[in-house]
């Protein structure tokens, strides 16, 4: 078999020797769009974690046989013709639950503790200047008895509740879908949670429901000093409405994904008179070391078990 990874620059530093014992394997760093049909044309196997496969690549790829997202999201994948096409489509999920969770508590503790203004206080011989032994111009406050919303109770959000709720928060939460009935956490509508919560934080997958989810008026109902964390898609807040929350409602936010990325230049949230008000991180919450290996190792899996099925459909 042949098979081609696209995209290894997005797994970072990780062991994709794993991958050899398949077939002919090859694996480019970055593949453009205008690259991509050349790379695949001859595969039997293609993973992607992020390049685009339409219609058109699966037309020109005679013996394309499995395609593999190293994603759980598969809206680069045109599903619908790769099943006329006969085509199997596998991604992985769970891999990244630790990541996002633990990466939630350092946008937050990054807000709530302004460990930059301090850290820079510090270095820069500040203190050392200081007539007394601390220095208290940023105040932080502690999750304790506060009030922690969860938009989207998956797996991640509910990794998040359970340690938000050992910090001793009350946890409450929205369900985007609808159906969500957790008998642990106290469900809200989003108008209820978006009034009571004192942090908010975002776990759910962009779709139809939730594009455009938390505009102006969404956040013009959190409470002055509120926080959200969007973990989820970039699309489910409006980023020019948050920058005109963050600079006139008095709310604080931490980023790790944006609705285009990498995020632009001339994005609004780069520009606020309020820049402290909000920490970003390049859409790594996924991707602790842990996680891209768990990651990497469930493709090999659905490579795997692709292989073993074809293998019992020819003895069968």
């Amino acid at each position: 078999m042949k098979l081609v990874l696209l995209d290894a620059g997005t797994l970072g530093k990780v062991d994709l020797s794993l991958f050899d014992k398949f077939g002919a394997f090859k694996q480019f760093s970055i593949t453009n769009k205008e690259d991509a049909l050349n790379r695949v044309h001859d595969c039997d196997v293609i993973i992607t974690n992020k390049v685009v496969i339409d219609k058109k690549i699966m037309q020109e790829c005679k013996n394309l046989k499995l395609i593999c997202l190293a994603a759980t999201g598969t809206n680069n994948v045109d599903l619908v013709f790769a099943k006329e096409k006969g085509i199997v489509v596998k991604n992985v999920a769970g891999y990244s639950t630790a990541s996002v969770a633990q990466a939630t508590f350092t946008l937050l503790f990054s807000l709530i503790g302004s460990s930059c203004y301090y850290d820079d206080y510090v270095k820069s011989g500040e203190w050392s200047k200081s007539p007394i032994f601390t220095h208290l111009e940023k105040e932080f406050f502690e999750i304790k008895d506060k009030i922690w919303g969860i938009i989207g109770l998956g797996n991640i959000g509910k990794e998040v509740a359970k340690i938000a709720a050992a910090f001793g928060a009350k946890v409450v939460y929205y369900s985007t879908s609808g159906v969500n009935r957790d008998e642990v956490y106290e469900r809200r509508s989003l108008d209820n949670l978006l009034h009571e919560s004192d942090i908010i934080s975002i776990h759910a997958p962009l779709n139809d429901k939730t594009h455009n989810l938390i505009q102006k008026l969404e956040l013009s109902k959190m409470k002055k000093g509120g926080i959200v964390l969007n973990m989820g898609r970039g699309g489910i807040i409006n980023e020019k409405d948050l920058a005109y929350a963050i600079d006139n409602f008095g709310i604080l936010a931490g980023l790790d994904v944006g609705e285009f990325e990498p995020i632009k230049e001339n994005n609004p949230l780069l520009g606020l008179k309020n820049l402290n008000h909000i920490v970003f991180s390049p859409h790594v919450a996924w991707a602790s070391k842990e996680a891209r290996k768990t990651l990497v190792d469930l493709v090999a899996k659905n490579i795997e078990e692709f292989i073993k099925g074809l293998e019992n459909g020819k003895r069968a």
